[in-house]
């Protein structure tokens, strides 16, 4: 089966594959100028990859440097972008078809994807790929989220224009990540990659602005806040090895705190994850920085 013809887009390539709670396109002209700040860098790191939102930009102006690395520890969404690097005419195939599966069963076949026995663990990456991507973009809202034991359990989402495969996101993603080293890896293991004159730029799961709003179900384990802590004492030790940083977050009295030896910088976001639609709207959020 021949891959669809990819359908006009207006955004310009590369871009994001996936859609990511707290996905940064919206920021890019406010997180932008304070990379432009940083100066030249020796190399770029993202331990918070999610959909990529700032590292396709800076590969679309080409302004990565030589070297750059991005990591997760989620190794779905890992897995994502190791198969778009390296077996992407393999990853096109496949959403091909499941594009073509769900035209016809849609609702059923989301369901026989998501609750597949075994099919999070499929022996090869590319097909445990093409699941996420295809999850991803038919589910509710484009959220990903698991639970305790680390299953898929968002709901399906009924949007019949969902577009499953996209041939030329797919090969400018590719091209781009080219030039990336893609971990499966915690945050904290950037200390031992960022040399003196490295630029990391740190977008985790938000500290929540209420008991309501949390989300940090992306991947199994959840990010409260002693994480929230070791990440803070994380961006204070590259500072100390002379590696630059800039980090997103909500804007909390407890972000404060933990980076209140830094620039701390106010922005206004647009929310949207959430299950509520008085509950979305702009909302302030920090860029906190070394430089």
């Amino acid at each position: 089966m021949k891959p669809p013809r990819a359908p006009k887009a207006s955004e310009h390539l590369p871009c994001p594959v996936l859609k990511w709670a707290g996905g940064k396109r919206q920021l890019l002209p406010e997180i932008l100028p304070r990379i432009e700040r940083a100066g030249p860098v020796g190399a770029y790191h993202e331990p918070f990859i999610g959909g990529g939102a700032v590292f396709f930009e800076l590969s679309r102006l080409g302004r990565l440097p030589g070297r750059a690395t991005i990591a997760d520890v989620n190794p779905n969404l890992i897995d994502v972008y190791l198969a778009v690097q390296s077996e992407v005419v393999a990853l096109t195939a496949l959403l091909a078809d499941h594009q073509e599966r769900h035209r016809v069963g849609r609702q059923e076949y989301y369901y026989a994807v998501r609750d597949a026995p075994g099919a999070a663990t499929s022996p090869t990456q590319v097909e445990r790929a093409a699941r996420v991507v295809y999850l991803n973009k038919t589910c509710f809202n484009g959220l990903y989220r698991e639970n305790s034991k680390g299953k898929f359990n968002v709901p399906f989402g009924d949007n019949p224009r969902a577009t499953i495969c996209n041939p030329s996101v797919l090969e400018a993603a590719s091209t781009a990540l080219q030039a990336a080293e893609v971990l499966c890896t915690g945050f904290d293991s950037i200390v031992d990659r960022a040399a003196p004159g490295d630029l990391v730029y740190f977008d985790p799961p938000y500290v929540p602005l209420s008991l309501t709003s949390s989300f940090a179900g992306y991947a199994k384990g959840g990010f409260g806040p002693a994480e929230q802590a070791r990440l803070a004492s994380v961006a204070a030790e590259l500072d100390r090895n002379g590696v630059r940083f800039i980090l997103s977050n909500s804007m909390t009295e407890s972000v404060r705190t933990l980076y209140r030896e830094f620039r701390i910088e106010t922005v206004m976001a647009s929310r949207s994850v959430n299950s509520k639609a008085g509950g979305r709207g702009a909302v302030e959020e920090a860029l906190v920085s070394n430089h």
